[in-house]
């Protein structure tokens, strides 16, 4: 059966030990728009940052965009060995002050942009970068000494996506960043030749983690863009030489939709690294663009890892590291592996979906800040539980079957979403898809898909109804019930889809729905 190993460093390393070593640099270390730094101008910033933060003596919360003065900011707080919070700007009002307090701030960073939703909202003492006070402050301001950092010190507070609850703060020390900071330059063969181009949201773990921790451990050049853009993506490329490009959720998916030219892969890109993306927009990237795309599974909270290996099959997550199994969370055994017919449709789902569950390294998850409860829920029985729903096949590879909350019970029997959402992803007027459940008195769920259409495409019901029939592997229980067309699913502000929105809406919306009845699809009224 193939498998990951662990490749932890022999030592622990907390991150502010790589920012440091960084100080003496004169290489490249930064490009955004038309500026540029070295480590070394990169690091002298950050020790400025620092010195305004250390007054505070607190967590020091973090509002801003992609850019400078959000990288000098982390890295600064780094060195001074206080934790960085990082605030969801899509918050507001009440949720966005309730943040503030939940973690502790004891200092904001915001700038012009976004520091209206912060006037008046807590007690906290606030920074506004950009303007004539704080320039004069960080001519004033004496950097910060290097000083040994512990690696048990917090280094950042990352709220969750709240994709199926309220938003908790997840916590990362600096060991732990330090030692994804090795492990990423070593599995993905990074050196600081390399050039990482940065265009996820900075406040959440992907751009930390995927992005600015190898760049910091190889010394490899960091471009920064305030947003990610589609069709500025190629020309970024080119333009700084970019190597490794690091993304979650749609993003390859939106350069794809940008239209191909004969010599998209005359570029420098080795890499693309990240999670969530859809089969064919991974192999669709790769060969347009020339490079190697490596879609894993991961979490925010801790280090359970499935990774695509070579002889991954399609539709696959991979393959895991020792210790990681799939949980039956009632009756704390393994499940067995699933079991397909001819037609590649799953025979066994009721037992051989679970909870992806690490039994080794409850240890690695370092908890949700100021939350035992969900702390407690997310680590059982010695072992770290994802919330995420998987099956394996006999030869020990990975698919993924939605958020625990994806379950459907279709009249008696237990569906899982992912695989749904999988099929349905094949019909090709189909750009994206969310299946979900929506409540029914007679059979307990009715299966709803929201779907966008791709460009130039229109929904035909008797077009679809005669894909689903072609489908060897569709389940006997699977046709969506309902059909939502909609313009775009919501999301959040990393690409993921927002479930919960939908089924609390269900059939409520002006969005046209078609309903499933004797073999049919048809518009439903008002």
């Amino acid at each position: 059966m193939p498998e990951l190993h662990d490749d932890r460093p022999a030592r622990e390393v907390a991150f502010a030990e790589l920012v440091a070593a960084r100080a003496d640099d004169d290489r490249p270390g930064l490009a955004f728009e038309d500026a540029s730094w070295t480590w070394r101008e990169v690091v002298a910033e950050a020790r400025r940052r620092a010195a305004l933060a250390r007054p505070a003596r607190g967590h020091v919360g973090l509002f801003l965009e992609n850019g400078p003065e959000h990288l000098f900011w982390l890295l600064g707080l780094a060195l001074a060995g206080i934790p960085a919070v990082e605030l969801n700007p899509t918050r507001r009002g009440a949720e966005l002050a309730r943040d503030i307090t939940h973690t502790d701030c004891r200092l904001l960073v915001t700038e012009p942009s976004r520091a209206e939703p912060l006037e008046g909202l807590v007690d906290v003492p606030s920074l506004t970068a950009g303007t004539p006070a704080y320039a004069d402050m960080l001519d004033a301001a004496r950097p910060a000494e290097p000083a040994p950092v512990d690696p048990k010190t917090i280094f950042s507070l990352v709220f969750t996506s709240g994709t199926t609850s309220a938003p908790k703060a997840v916590i990362c020390t600096q060991g732990r960043l330090g030692r994804i900071a090795l492990q990423q330059r070593d599995r993905r063969g990074l050196t600081r030749d390399d050039v990482f181009y940065v265009v996820m949201p900075m406040f959440h773990s992907n751009a930390l983690m995927a992005g600015i921790a190898p760049a910091v451990a190889t010394g490899g050049r960091i471009v920064l863009r305030r947003r990610f853009s589609a069709s500025g993506f190629l020309p970024d490329v080119r333009r700084h030489g970019v190597t490794f490009f690091n993304y979650v959720g749609k993003p390859l998916s939106y350069i794809l939709a940008t239209p191909e030219k004969p010599d998209d892969a005359d570029n420098p890109l080795r890499i693309a690294f990240g999670n969530e993306a859809a089969e064919r927009d991974i192999h669709e990237f790769a060969r347009r663009f020339g490079c190697t795309v490596i879609d894993s599974y991961g979490s925010s909270e801790g280090e359970i890892r499935l990774n695509r290996v070579p002889g991954t099959p399609p539709g696959s997550l991979g393959v895991a590291e020792p210790g990681t199994v799939v949980m039956n969370p009632e009756t704390l055994r393994e499940c067995p592996p699933a079991r397909f017919d001819e037609h590649g449709t799953l025979l066994n789902a009721d037992e051989a979906i679970g909870e992806i569950v690490d039994t080794m390294g409850a240890a690695k998850f370092e908890g949700y800040y100021n939350n035992p409860e969900a702390t407690a829920k997310r680590v059982r029985n010695g072992w770290t539980w994802s919330g995420d729903l998987a099956y394996r096949d006999a030869d020990g590879y990975w698919y993924f079957a939605g958020r625990t909350d994806d379950w459907l019970r279709v009249d008696g029997e237990n569906i899982a979403a992912a695989p749904v959402e999988r099929l349905l992803a094949r019909y090709e007027p189909f750009a994206d898809v969310a299946v979900y459940a929506v409540p029914d008195e007679h059979v307990g769920d009715q299966i709803m898909a929201a779907v966008t259409l791709a460009p130039d495409q229109a929904f035909d019901p008797a077009s679809f109804m005669a894909f689903l029939k072609a489908q060897p592997d569709l389940g006997t229980k699977w046709t969506p019930r309902y059909i939502r067309l909609t313009r775009e699913l919501p999301r959040t502000p990393t690409n993921k889809v927002l479930k919960r929105a939908l089924r609390e809406e269900a059939c409520t919306t002006a969005d046209p729905i078609y309903e499933h009845r004797d073999g049919a699809y048809t518009r439903r009224t008002a």
